[in-house]
């Protein structure tokens, strides 16, 4: 059995023992697991007792209140960014402005539980962090250990499938049944879910595709020179259903034909997966406009959206397996996590770069570089 440290950091006595007493004997379990998981607990009741603990110890997880006598939580938060620990934080606090709330995501905070909190909503928000930091911790030994935690990998999306098939066949069963009576509008609401788990699963399932044919390093019998004009305008004709549905504009910029030579298959992912990002994560309204471009040494793919943006320090992060960023504007938006991952693989795999650009509120421009000579 694995055990992951809890630094519990709060001057109310009661909070510190209350969450010692709900985790005792609790432990988490997932197929895709060698063995369950199990907590520790430590306890700081000040910033000041917590560096000590975490300098000393370095736990797993940190739950964090923000009001502490001396240092304040969020200055603790500043300090693990800063040491660059490798340690899962959650705010608790029952003082959560919004202010706090952006400060806090942006220093690396995972998640808020507010107080006070229920044993059931303790257990069910650890639950789902210990899943979190087990995949995280995979994902750093992909590239290190071999087939083994390969197969491990693949056996968490496979976990991931199965949510939401059972809540589809649940859903399924019901309207067989005829449950909620012969009134078709009555499941109109379970059809809709499920039509959208089936879009999550689709989405995931050809992720997961494209990343294991690109970390294969399978070799191209033979790149060809691919018209990027057409390749763009196939994506955009591919998302036109979708940017209808978001009320999205979408517009090609390109002033001659360009051609590369590569794969066409990886360019169709690099157009797909950035014109999909540029519609899913706009305003209603908005606009995206896909610019290709080149001169003697380069070709520039620009994909430019009117949408919700992206905050300075999750430009990198946002390149990272499994990453998505969480704030209220996102999370009814479902996705894999490896878009934008397996873009920048493909992207460096041809020796190019991809760098964004973008403000709050404002939109994002996302920047392919691809040089012509790669010798």
């Amino acid at each position: 059995m694995s055990t992951f440290k809890i630094l519990v950091v709060d001057d109310e006595p009661g909070i510190r023992s209350g969450t010692k007493r709900i985790l005792q004997n609790f432990k988490v379990d997932y197929p895709f697991m060698d063995e369950s998981v199990d907590f520790e607990i430590l306890e700081a009741a000040t910033g000041e007792e917590a560096i000590e603990i975490i300098d000393a110890i370095q736990p797993d997880i940190v739950l964090l209140d923000n009001k502490l006598p001396g240092i304040q939580g969020i200055e603790v938060l500043e300090y693990i960014k800063q040491k660059a620990y490798d340690i899962l934080v959650v705010m608790i606090t029952s003082y959560a402005s919004l202010e706090l709330a952006v400060k806090a995501t942006r220093d690396g905070a995972f998640d808020f539980i507010p107080k006070p909190f229920t044993p059931q909503e303790l257990r069910s928000s650890l639950e789902n962090i210990a899943k979190q930091l087990f995949l995280k911790r995979m994902t750093q030994k992909l590239n290190t250990e071999g087939k083994h935690i390969r197969f491990q990998f693949l056996s968490v999306l496979s976990h991931e499938l199965k949510a939401p098939l059972n809540a589809i066949d649940g859903y399924l069963n019901i309207i067989k049944e005829k449950q909620m009576g012969n009134d078709l509008s009555s499941y109109m609401e379970m059809i809709d879910r499920s039509l959208e788990r089936i879009k999550g699963m689709r989405l995931l399932i050809l992720d997961l595709l494209d990343l294991t044919r690109i970390e294969s390093n399978k070799p191209i019998k033979e790149f060809e020179e691919v018209p990027l004009n057409d390749i763009a305008r196939s994506a955009l004709d591919t998302l036109r259903p979708y940017s209808i549905q978001k009320d999205v504009n979408m517009y090609l910029n390109i002033n001659e034909r360009l051609t590369y030579l590569s794969d066409a298959n990886e360019m169709q992912i690099i157009f797909n997966n950035l014109i999909s990002n540029a519609v899913k994560y706009n305003k209603n309204g908005g606009r995206v406009d896909c610019t290709i471009k080149s001169d003697k040494d380069f070709i520039y793919i620009y994909i430019a959206d009117t949408g919700i943006g992206i905050v300075k320090d999750d430009f990198e992060k946002i390149f990272n397996d499994f990453v998505r960023i969480k704030s209220a504007q996102t999370h009814n938006i479902s996705g894999s996590g490896l878009g934008l991952a397996i873009v920048k693989k493909i992207v460096e795999k041809y020796k190019g770069t991809i760098d964004v650009k973008s403000k709050l509120d404002e939109g994002s421009i996302f920047t392919v570089t691809l040089p012509k000579n790669r010798t």
